[in-house]
């Protein structure tokens, strides 16, 4: 029998104990016909009979080679999986009295993490009775927003959470490209009508 690996994902052949099944597969008419008989012609074609629908009434079943179907599903779920896009978190944190050469680095991490997809919760941490400070922390969140502008978009505004203020910032997506305004054809212009003069109907009172 072919397929013997993964034999608990999916019956196939002799462990497919139905009266009857419907039969698919490339090239193939779908149609209800015993289990014996699908056996049989998956037998003289050389494929296996693989349960594909099993709550079906009755089961749906494919002819195919078990170990190509399992390529096919693999593929698809890999395929799934790459389109799918993985954004993490990158923390960084501050100081609520963070001086000016701490924050510009940590401010070039921010935009790198921002450029590579990931989203960005910053957050001043208050130490002890530093949390009398907690106005300055908001501002510096804020000016950081303000400086990654170009590249993330506030999520969520400054908040505290227990010792933290904390900001959410989202990668933003760079903005289509702007069509080049193609030039109007031109077409050729009728000679100007020479335009005779009327008199206004309406006359104005002086």
């Amino acid at each position: 029998m072919k397929g013997d690996n993964n034999k608990q994902q999916y019956k196939v052949n002799e462990q497919i104990h139905v009266r009857e099944v419907r039969i698919v597969g490339e090239g193939i008419e779908s149609k209800v016909i015993p289990t014996r008989e699908a056996l049989q012609l998956a037998d003289e074609m050389g494929v296996d009979l693989v349960e594909i629908s099993p709550t079906a009434q009755p089961p749906v079943c494919r002819l195919i080679d078990y170990s190509k179907f399992l390529y096919q599903i693999k593929k698809k779920a890999k395929e799934m999986k790459a389109k799918q896009v993985k954004i993490d978190v990158k923390e960084i944190r501050f100081g609520p009295q963070t001086a000016d050469a701490d924050y510009a680095f940590k401010l070039k991490h921010a935009i790198e993490f921002l450029k590579q997809g990931n989203k960005v919760k910053a957050y001043v941490f208050f130490k002890g009775r530093s949390i009398v400070f907690k106005e300055q922390g908001e501002v510096l969140l804020l000016r950081l927003a303000n400086d990654l502008e170009e590249v993330g978009k506030v999520e969520s505004m400054p908040s505290l959470e227990g010792k933290k203020m904390i900001i959410m910032l989202a990668p933003k997506k760079a903005g289509a490209p702007k069509k080049k305004e193609q030039p109007r054809p031109t077409t050729p212009t009728a000679a100007p009508q020479p335009v005779e003069e009327t008199e206004d109907e309406t006359e104005t009172e002086e």
